[in-house]
């Protein structure tokens, strides 16, 4: 007999411990579409989207898109949109089925679909998690192609909120757009900037990539196959600028938990800066010391106790977010839950393109008030060993990067000539901007770290490191 899968039509047979939608997509077009259907997206803003459907504002379906890659698409278009989230925190586990994700396309093969779904009359939103490095020309052309068609429709403008780790992220969007605009697009850039809005935005919450662990745990949780399953932490936060279409969606957002204010800034920079930042130092060291997940990391006493003073003294006196200490605590537990198989190698993907908005705005506020930096310096000379693509045990591993063959490049021979390796990668302005490449202190520094981490390994440089750091 084959296998029961999750679907529409499977839905009354999941177990009654696992919390489903009472409602079904209606007639009506999805309200939002989103870009960048991956993991993140589907365990936050498509729950929060899920909590105004079950209130019975039918206005909140989603048509995902994926990007690029069409087997997640095809997944969920089996199971009719529908897939399992282990929410696991201190208190125990809770399953979940959010029905938010109506329909589905993929844009690199049915762009003729995204087009049609950005100018359906029903459409109120788009957002976007794209990644750092999705915010490109192509994207920008996709958007103002699908404008375009609204505009020409003569339809209501949109509300199109990025949700990606990039500080000031509404601008950006805004930004690109207009970059790619031509001089025939000038009375839609009018129209676009009249009538969309583009709210800066904050988002928060652990998801790690799907695993076999979390399918297995879903089908003895569902008593059925779920192919799309995901496992995440019980903590959210979304936080996102009052600046929308239709005004009374902030009172909606509000009531479902999201913070609506116009200091998004305080929020993201934080985030950015404590819980990213972090991520990349400890990922960093896991992918070299040869430990698997985040939580191996902090469970191990020096790299948590190095995590928490980089938090407290090098990154918490520059931040506007005035709970970051609560905020710091909150990121530690986090970091140790044992339900999040966080890959260190998940997370050190595409490290070129988040190391300078996590760390380079800390080193500069510490040089500018005359403070150490030594952690960032210690992070700094960790992410250069990572580039050789070995870890300390002899396992070759990939550098999933964009700049990879550049970075592999100087690493390769940082054991014969570490010296010029520190100065090749420090030199670098997409990786550390204008200013930090001219600081011979931070050259100095991570120079000295570097050769520490070559002839002590990783884990003997820390616990050295807090010798002197106490």
């Amino acid at each position: 007999m084959p296998e029961v899968k999750l679907s529409r039509a499977t839905l009354p047979l999941v177990s009654k411990s696992v919390q489903t939608p009472a409602y079904a997509p209606t007639s009506q077009q999805p309200g939002v579409v989103h870009l960048g259907l991956g993991a993140f997206h589907r365990a936050h803003q498509a729950m929060v989207f899920d909590q105004l459907l079950r209130e019975g504002d039918m206005r909140w379906g989603i048509h995902g898109v994926g990007m690029t890659q069409p087997g997640l698409v095809n997944k969920l278009r089996a199971q009719d949109g529908l897939y399992a989230v282990r929410v696991a925190g201190a208190t125990g586990i809770e399953w979940n089925v959010p029905g938010a994700l109506w329909q589905t396309s993929v844009a690199t093969t049915e762009r003729q679909n995204v087009l049609s779904a950005i100018a359906a009359p029903s459409t109120r939103w788009i957002t976007l998690t794209v990644t750092e490095k999705g915010y490109t020309s192509a994207l920008a052309q996709l958007l103002i192609d699908g404008l375009r068609l609204r505009h020409t429709a003569g339809l209501t403008g949109l509300t199109i909120a990025s949700c990606d780790n990039l500080q000031g992220n509404g601008h950006k969007l805004k930004a690109i757009i207009h970059a790619a605009s031509t001089t025939q697009d000038a009375e839609l850039v009018k129209w676009i900037e009249a009538h969309c809005a583009f709210p800066c935005s904050m988002v928060d919450r652990i998801v790690p990539a799907a695993t076999d662990e979390v399918a297995a745990a879903a089908k003895e949780a569902l008593g059925m196959q779920d192919e799309c399953a995901l496992s995440t932490e019980t903590f959210w936060e979304w936080v996102i600028e009052d600046n929308f279409v239709d005004p009374s969606d902030a009172a909606l957002l509000s009531k479902c938990g999201v913070r609506v204010t116009s200091q998004v800034h305080s929020y993201e920079e934080a985030k950015l800066r404590m819980l990213n930042g972090s991520h990349s130092a400890m990922a960093l060291m896991g992918a070299v010391t040869g430990r698997a997940h985040i939580a191996d990391c902090i469970g191990a006493h020096h790299i948590r106790e190095f995590v928490y003073r980089l938090m407290t003294r090098e990154v918490a006196p520059h931040l506007s977010r005035t709970d970051w200490a609560e905020y710091r605590d909150a990121l530690i537990q986090r970091f140790g839950n044992p339900f999040l198989k966080h890959s260190v190698h998940q997370i050190a993907t595409d490290s070129s393109q988040k190391i300078p908005q996590r760390w380079p705005p800390s080193v500069l506020g510490q040089i500018g008030k005359g403070e150490s930096f030594e952690h960032h310096a210690l992070a700094a000379a960790v992410f250069l060993r990572y580039t050789l693509g070995v870890d300390e045990k002899g396992q070759a591993y990939a550098l999933n990067d964009p700049q990879a063959e550049s970075l592999k490049a100087i690493g390769a021979a940082q054991v014969a000539t570490p010296a010029a390796c520190v100065q090749a990668l420090l030199s670098r302005e997409d990786l550390w901007g204008s200013e930090l490449p001219q600081s011979n202190e931070w050259l100095e520094r991570v120079t000295y770290w570097h050769h520490q981490v070559l002839h002590l390994g990783v884990d003997g440089t820390l616990q050295f490191f807090l010798t002197l750091d106490a």
